[in-house]
């Protein structure tokens, strides 16, 4: 298969200081030009700001996302962040790892474990389950998902070309959960967005009400963007919409 990677992960890399620069322009998809919320990002028509609640977990999620998505406004990478402040974001580099992530993986208050799945033999040594996660937290250790946010291509090539995740753990995600992402489509309903990934990691973690308040809040991005898609304002607030604003 031919590599498409080499040309755009050198590109990122400033020659003169061997560090990553940012993206030359912004990524334009449909409705780029639409005036958004400066908080949300969303459409103003229907904000997503009051619904923002923020919630505690044993738990962390620290995301490691590909360099286009953080200019795409359908992310749900953003939603995680929103609710749980603890919440890492690093942008994946192929040849210039963040050195803040790096840090973070030898210190050894963390058990991180790398969010994939178990579909190749020349990894199935790494492979853990979710009793692994509880063991490392009963000894002490705060369990770090690291979810790989991108596409599945680019999720792939994230796991595949960075050395530094090449001794973690990989859990890999169980779930009968089939998506409600409606802004993009997916290969197959069983191919969660970023947001629904990390609302089943912490459910089945013990962080029953993190999960819920963040399976809420990507409800409610969810239906108002795609309101907002047909020009339309919801009328009145939705159950995960009345849930959030109880919350608050």
């Amino acid at each position: 298969m031919q590599d498409d990677t080499s040309r755009s992960d050198h590109a990122d890399i400033d020659p003169g200081t061997g560090r990553p620069r940012p993206p030359r322009r912004e990524f334009k998809a449909r409705g780029s030009f639409v005036r958004r919320c400066e908080g949300c990002n969303l459409p103003a028509l229907n904000c997503l700001c009051p619904y923002r609640v923020t919630a505690d977990s044993r738990t962390r999620v620290w995301l490691l996302t590909h360099p286009l998505e953080h200019y795409k406004p359908t992310n749900t990478g953003r939603l995680i962040r929103d609710v749980l402040p603890t919440t890492e974001v690093f942008t994946w580099y192929r040849t210039a790892p963040d050195p803040r992530l790096l840090a973070l993986l030898e210190d050894e208050r963390y058990a991180p474990f790398v969010i994939f799945p178990d579909d190749q033999e020349d990894y199935a040594h790494r492979v853990v389950g979710m009793e692994c996660v509880a063991a490392r937290q009963q000894a002490g250790r705060v369990p770090v998902f690291l979810i790989l946010d991108g596409t599945w291509r680019q999720a792939r090539r994230i796991f595949r070309r960075s050395p530094y995740l090449a001794n973690l753990p990989v859990l890999p995600l169980s779930t009968d959960r089939l998506t409600r992402y409606r802004l993009r489509k997916p290969a197959s309903s069983e191919h969660l967005c970023t947001a629904e990934v990390a609302v089943e990691l912490l459910r089945q973690a013990g962080d029953v009400e993190a999960a819920g308040r963040l399976d809420d809040y990507f409800d409610v991005f969810n239906d108002s963007y795609a309101a907002s898609r047909r020009h339309g304002k919801i009328a009145s607030p939705t159950p995960a919409m009345q849930r959030l604003l109880a919350a608050r």
